[in-house]
């Protein structure tokens, strides 16, 4: 059993009680919104940001009504979320399953995503916590800032870290922060405590998407994906942003020439995604994971000193680096 595995066994219960939660707020009466929403909760993910929200709860009070109330509403957003950017990318896949866009439409699944963030909000008012609401609110406004960002990096060539990390800090590791964050709210934890929680969820987060974002310089066709499709739609990530910009390596002039091309060749993208690999691009996305994670266990620890359990949250940072899902 992998230590993912163990934390949700170990919240077996407050999962099954939460997808309980979603599917019956879900359901709308109308024929065709249920049948498509039925068929999209069948290929659901792994839930990790729901369980931060609890993992983060359960650290200072009890998993209730208020706890799952907040979950439910944050993998609400991000799954209207994933729906929208489906249709943004005119993607066909995910989880290496059609998407809704794919099987419906781009209208119905807009519809859809729309439907879902409502319900998300119901479940945040629910809750009956300011705070919560507020957080919810303002994580939808992130998300697509980080949207737009990474739209217009890609349109402008802007091939800088720092642009890299705002944009993967809005679009990724904001859900992430607002999970921590409303887990705190949901059970009175200290303001010191919250704050130091949100900012191991901002780390986990980035950890995450750099992460995700390796998998497309390799064969990815297992998680849905091809290989070099961010290179596609004009998104550079860490890998090759890192080699780019290292005088110390043959071609890179060139190879920074050429992607700030609008439009990359199958053969081009091919050499890019090689380069990336060949010096030390890769590498250098896992030390900065490595230091993410560092700093994070560092946070943690002390909480630890303090009596809060946080095993579960180191756990989740060594699962998320090494997936291969």
């Amino acid at each position: 059993m992998t230590a993912f595995e163990s934390i949700k066994q170990s919240l077996a219960a407050d999962i099954s009680g939460l997808n309980r939660l979603i599917r019956s707020n879900l359901l709308s009466g109308n024929p065709l919104m249920d049948t498509v929403i039925e068929q999209y909760l069948t290929t659901k993910g792994k839930q990790i940001r729901p369980i931060i929200v609890m993992l983060c709860a359960r650290m200072f009070g009890p998993i209730d009504q208020k706890v799952l109330n907040a979950a439910a509403a944050v993998e609400l957003l991000h799954n209207a979320s994933l729906i929208h950017d489906d249709v943004v990318d005119e993607a066909k896949l995910r989880r290496n399953h059609p998407t809704v866009n794919a099987v419906w439409d781009n209208h119905i699944a807009v519809l859809v995503g729309d439907f879902f963030v409502s319900t998300a909000l119901q479940r945040a008012i629910d809750t009956g916590d300011i705070r919560i609401i507020e957080a919810i609110g303002q994580l939808g406004k992130l998300l697509s800032l980080g949207e737009i960002d990474q739209i217009y990096n890609a349109r402008q060539h802007t091939l800088t870290e720092d642009a890299y990390f705002k944009v993967i800090d809005f679009k990724t590791a904001s859900l992430f922060v607002a999970c921590a964050k409303i887990g705190c709210f949901a059970v009175e934890a200290s303001p010191a405590a919250t704050d130091k929680l949100q900012r191991v969820a901002q780390l986990l987060g980035l950890c995450f998407q750099i992460r995700d974002d390796i998998f497309d310089y390799f064969d990815a066709a297992k998680v849905g994906k091809p290989t070099g499709n961010d290179l596609r739609e004009g998104k550079v990530t860490l890998p090759l942003l890192h080699v780019l910009r290292r005088g110390d390596i043959a071609h890179s002039s060139e190879m920074l020439q050429m992607v700030q091309a609008d439009v990359l060749s199958e053969e081009q993208i091919a050499q890019l995604i090689a380069f990336a690999r060949d010096n030390g691009g890769i590498d250098y996305a896992y030390r900065r994971m490595a230091d993410l994670r560092n700093e994070a266990v560092a946070i943690l620890a002390d909480l630890q000193s303090a009596g809060v359990e946080v095993g579960a949250l180191t756990d989740l940072f060594d699962y998320i680096i090494a997936r291969e899902l």
